[in-house]
């Protein structure tokens, strides 16, 4: 059996992103589990709109339309407004999970789009 193929798994989160729009609805610190040692910020978005193509050819309506998501920040942001508009700057993504269906995302920083 092959071990280790997950380290090879590439999630283009770039892409996933491209038709979404993202809304800001929390902000806490983010900290190492271990060490309780300062990393960043985490903030949390919501996809407020999802124009993704997912390629439905039986008809079924598939969105992501008001999932959350959590984005780490290895910078201390002090000033992030809420119920913003905001787009990532250069996001990484790892998906994880049992059935593959979680995102661990990273990003250099957030950028405020408008309200």
């Amino acid at each position: 059996m092959l071990k280790k193929l997950a380290m090879f798994l590439y999630f283009d989160i770039v892409a996933f992103l491209a038709d979404k729009e993202l809304l800001t609805v929390g902000v806490q610190e983010w900290k190492d589990y271990e060490s309780q040692k300062s990393l960043g910020t985490k903030v949390e978005v919501v996809i407020i709109s999802d124009e993704t193509d997912y390629g439905n050819s039986d008809g079924e309506i598939i969105s992501n339309c008001y999932e959350k998501l959590t984005v780490k920040i290895p910078a201390k942001l002090t000033n992030v407004p809420m119920n913003t508009k905001v787009s990532l700057v250069n996001p990484e993504a790892v998906v994880y999970g049992e059935y593959r269906n979680q995102l661990s995302i990273t990003a250099e920083n957030i950028q405020i789009i408008g309200k």
